[in-house]
């Protein structure tokens, strides 16, 4: 029987690239959007981790079911990090639009436009919490392209897959390099460290 474990999430892109990045495990992946009356789980943290690890414990202690979350954003280097923890609320609106049109105003001009989007996971079980990071290097297109993705997608191009942004590429492109991918392709090692997945087999 498959082990269910529930994303802290009702974000359908997120969900989508999960349960794909996830796919060859055979886990049954449920979202927030299986507990319509749950209460938006708290994220005010100042990190990453914490808020990742704020989000898991919150529906694991809600649920009592196995809880996996996440926290991820864009990390600019000529805004000193910025949005960063708050790339989701860059603008009153928290809107990719109203985000995005603010990161172009803030870099026009700028040359250096190096980036990142990082993502940090956090799984809570019966025996414990992990932790894990993913990064993906990459730079702020002068102007948005593509219509996939979500999000920054359209301003960011990958280190490694130049000449197109993010909204641009498919999305097991995406996955194969991006932040999300990076972090959850560790999460069977954080179930296995719990006991919940069997251990691999020797080779």
């Amino acid at each position: 029987m498959a082990l269910t474990i529930l994303f802290a999430t009702r974000n359908a892109h997120k969900i989508s690239e999960v349960k794909e990045i996830l796919a060859p495990l055979g886990l049954d992946v449920r979202s927030l959007d299986a507990f319509p009356d749950l209460p938006e789980p708290p994220e005010d943290g100042d990190t990453f981790v914490a808020n990742a690890l704020q989000k898991a414990r919150f529906v694991a202690a809600q649920t009592g079911m196995v809880a996996v979350a996440d926290d991820s954003g864009l990390a600019v280097d000529a805004l000193g990090g910025r949005p960063g923890v708050h790339s989701k609320r860059f603008t009153p609106e928290a809107r990719a639009d109203t985000n995005n049109a603010r990161l172009l105003r803030e870099l026009a001009g700028v040359d250096d436009r190096g980036a990142r989007f990082c993502c940090a996971i956090a799984l809570v079980g019966p025996s414990g919490e992990g932790t894990a990071e993913g990064t993906c290097e990459g730079r702020i297109l002068r102007s948005p392209g593509g219509e996939g993705g979500f999000g920054y997608d359209p301003l960011f191009e990958a280190v490694a897959l130049p000449g197109r942004s993010l909204a641009q590429v498919s999305a097991a492109e995406k996955n194969a390099v991006s932040h999300r991918g990076e972090a959850f392709r560790q999460l069977p090692g954080l179930l296995r460290a719990q006991g919940l997945l069997p251990d691999k087999p020797a080779s």
